[in-house]
């Protein structure tokens, strides 16, 4: 059975919606009032309830056809692949690196404070100083490798699926790049190095964030809107369902369903629906 909570405003048929799930994974379902005028035509085998408002309206409902959402997988190292072949049947994929072409012969600048970060694509990354357009120090955090890179992503058909490898949530993958060889660490005595990792994200391309693993040993971050494209970095959007309610005329005599109720809120409040199932 449904239980619909109903916080109307001034307007006797607002049209609203409200969030069921607590994830995107989860259905999310919208209520739409209909007049006397121009009711809803349901299907005929839809399921209906009627529901009373503390004013005396009734109203009869009917319930989306909602099948039941399968369980997904979280995504792993081990099925990566097996995705990426499966998408490739029904359509050739770029790979990250094929969509991150764009980004060639391009540099990006982040400022934090004293320093300023450049990042290159497959170049270089570099910490430095600058005093009258002029760089008065520098370091440089890793250089590109492409060997380190490609070693990476060998188990996980070019795709580092994440943070944790595991993750459920889309916004956590990343692809990454191992830049190596960067100035010596004092601390150390080892090259600099640091893992670029390509998230997707909208409008543009930028440095996100840059924060150090641990001594001398970096991980930045860059907003890739070209990214997601891919479908392992997509975010997933979630299934909207209608319930649509006639307004019935005040003679009407229903049978209130003890299971079913609708409960207004103050006037002034907002029209919100908090639905679920």
């Amino acid at each position: 059975m449904y239980r619909v909570q109903q916080c109307l405003s001034r307007s006797d048929f607002p049209i609203s919606s409200s969030t069921l799930g607590r994830s995107s994974r989860e259905p999310k379902y919208k209520i739409e009032f209909h007049s006397e005028d121009s009711p809803y035509h349901p299907d005929d085998d839809q399921e209906s309830v009627f529901m009373p408002n503390k004013d005396g309206k009734n109203f009869l409902c009917f319930l989306p056809k909602v099948e039941k959402t399968k369980t997904l997988k979280p995504v792993t190292q081990q099925n990566v692949s097996t995705m990426i072949v499966e998408s490739e049947k029904q359509v050739k994929l770029k790979t990250p690196d094929e969509l991150l072409e764009v980004l060639k012969d391009r540099c990006f600048i982040r400022q934090e404070g004293w320093w300023s970060y450049e990042f290159c694509y497959q170049n270089r990354l570099r910490q430095i100083h600058v005093e009258e357009d002029k760089v008065v120090q520098e370091f440089v955090l890793g250089v590109y490798d492409e060997e380190a890179t490609a070693a990476f992503n060998q188990n996980l058909s070019d795709i580092s699926a994440l943070k944790d490898p595991r993750s459920k949530d889309a916004s956590q993958r990343y692809h990454a790049h191992q830049y190596t060889n960067g100035t010596q660490c004092d601390l150390t005595n080892q090259p600099r190095e640091t893992e670029v990792r390509f998230v997707c994200s909208e409008p543009r391309a930028m440095i996100s964030s840059i924060t150090e693993l641990s001594t001398c040993k970096y991980a930045l971050t860059i907003l890739s809107p070209m990214l997601c494209k891919h479908p392992l970095f997509q975010e997933e959007r979630p299934v909207w369902h209608t319930i649509n309610c006639n307004v019935l005329a005040k003679d009407t005599k229903v049978e209130e369903d003890p299971h079913i109720t609708m409960i207004m809120d103050s006037e002034d409040q907002s029209s919100n629906f908090d639905s679920s199932q």
